[in-house]
């Protein structure tokens, strides 16, 4: 944060996130999964072996990072957030970004998560700083290759799985990953509904339309009143969780104990939102030209990227360095109070 930032103005920021969670049109009516999507996928770029990547830098403005297939949907939470940056410009994306997911946490009835700010948003001539594409996880996979994404940003058996737990929240996108439908039956609160699902129902694999595979519950086709009911879902990665050896016996102890679950996830995500950032003995973060905020881009959602088995578009905020410039004229050219 800015050197002459108060506790009051934080507390600004984070009401300000919590009035824009209520989103009727969107998804199950909240943008709060979505904003810990963003902040998650924001950090998980980090590479322990290079120091490249994580939560500094914002650099999902650039079509590098934002455009992204794995990042499908993500200009939406972006765009939630743009009122907020409007608000307060000397805030960074960056920190907007971490901050907002750990409010949404906290609102959708979860831990409070430990943050700190300093985080600086990339400038010009930055943009080759933005990590290289492939480095999220892939819901296709297996254990193996959630262990190769996550031990090269440092963690551990017990903290993936803790992790995996944000699949509290959410639901997945036919025509942005390829996988279709929610976890848990209600995906805008934070429970440990997710790991007792996993345990509880009888998983079957289905193909999807879009060629993808995910495991489906019976309960799926089951009717009420005439109707039929919105099944679950979960990813091949959700169930390598209870296949591997390493992994499942974290499944059980969190499916039994949401305080020790709450405990573990709050811990690793705010390791997660530290990725990449350096701090100095007083806990300020040491940044090249120091605290820098991006101009504000724009309140819309532009076009959405299709999921990572097919073709990605531009996605709002993800353009190149002169698109960016491109954009802070238009800014400074239209009148005070127009919708930009």
């Amino acid at each position: 944060m800015p050197q002459n930032d108060t506790a009051a103005q934080l507390e600004e920021v984070k009401a300000a996130v919590r009035a824009l969670l209520h989103q009727p049109g969107y998804d199950d009516g909240s943008a709060g999964p979505v904003l810990v999507r963003l902040a998650w996928h924001s950090a998980g770029t980090y590479c322990a072996a290079t120091g490249t990547g994580g939560s500094n830098g914002a650099g999902m403005r650039y079509e590098a990072e934002g455009g992204d297939p794995a990042n499908a949907g993500l200009q939406h939470a972006r765009a939630f957030l743009e009122p907020v940056k409007r608000r307060f410009p000397w805030l960074t994306y960056a920190d907007l970004w971490t901050l907002a997911a750990v409010v949404a946490i906290r609102e959708m009835g979860g831990p409070r998560i430990a943050w700190c700010g300093g985080r600086t948003d990339f400038s010009d001539g930055d943009e080759s700083r933005v990590p290289p594409r492939g480095r999220l996880p892939d819901g296709a996979r297996g254990a193996e290759h959630l262990r190769a994404v996550f031990y090269r940003m440092g963690f551990d058996d017990r903290e993936i799985v803790a992790l995996s737990g944000a699949h509290n929240l959410g639901r997945c996108h036919g025509d942005r990953s390829g996988f279709e439908g929610k976890w848990v039956n209600n995906p805008t609160r934070f429970s440990n509904q997710y790991f007792r699902l996993l345990l509880a129902n009888d998983w079957k694999k289905k193909k999807l339309a879009s060629g993808v595979e995910q495991f489906v519950s019976e309960e799926e086709e089951e009717e009420e009143e005439g109707e039929k009911l919105e099944g679950l879902m979960m990813l091949p990665t959700d169930m390598s969780l209870l296949s591997d050896p390493s992994f499942r016996p974290w499944v059980e102890r969190y499916a039994a104990d949401k305080d020790l679950f709450f405990e573990h996830f709050a811990a690793v995500f705010a390791k997660l939102l530290e990725l990449g950032l350096r701090r100095d003995a007083s806990g300020r973060v040491i940044n090249e030209g120091g605290y820098k905020s991006a101009p504000k881009k724009s309140d819309t959602a532009t076009a959405t990227a299709v999921g990572p088995r097919g073709p990605s578009q531009t996605s709002h905020g993800a353009g190149s360095l002169q698109e960016e410039k491109k954009e802070k004229e238009k800014v400074h050219r239209r009148k005070e109070g127009a919708r930009l």
